[in-house]
């Protein structure tokens, strides 16, 4: 098991190596970080937002033409939405082993905050961390310090830890241990 990560262009450059290693370290899971060659599919110009199971289509396309078997999470920089959302922080579809992640909304600029790298950093982890999951098999958890806690807010992904809780750990190590 391998996760690729791959960084757009647009994303916050420098943060992509402290990122890769927070993620392989959370998951338990070897990961490497390269330059983005998806191509950024789904733009809604109504909405200034990409749509995120289109941008997943495009990723899915990408690991076929490619034959990646591994999981990929793409982290990009435009806002993402779903259908019923006003926007996403990050989307993942399990049975394609595609995930995105957007860092828009999570930096503190968007809120009139001061910048802070290390805010950055945490929180690009944190969700790439729950995407991943997701394509490890992982649903969401009720615990809202879990990386599994689906967040609605800002706030309450900063309230998440960088890791899982017991039960979420134990469903990782099942899925990553094969019988």
């Amino acid at each position: 098991m391998h996760i690729h990560i791959f960084w757009d262009s647009l994303s916050p450059p420098g943060l992509q190596v402290p990122v890769t290693r927070m993620i392989a370290g959370i998951l338990g899971v070897p990961a490497t970080v390269s330059e983005n060659h998806v191509r950024i599919m789904g733009y809604v110009n109504e909405r200034k937002q990409i749509d995120a199971q289109v941008l997943l289509d495009s990723i899915h396309t990408y690991k076929h033409r490619h034959s990646i078997e591994e999981p990929i999470l793409l982290v990009v920089h435009q806002d993402l939405f779903r259908d019923g959302s006003r926007f996403v922080f990050g989307l993942a579809r399990q049975t394609a082993g595609t995930a995105v992640v957007s860092t828009s909304r999570l930096g503190n600029e968007f809120y009139g905050r001061e910048a802070n790298d290390d805010d950055l950093i945490d929180r690009i982890t944190k969700e790439g961390a729950h995407e991943v999951g997701h394509l490890l098999g992982l649903g969401h958890c009720d615990n809202p310090e879990c990386i599994m806690f689906r967040p609605d807010t800002l706030d309450e992904l900063d309230r998440k830890k960088k890791m899982f809780c017991e039960a979420c750990r134990e469903q990782l190590e099942a899925w990553l241990t094969p019988d």
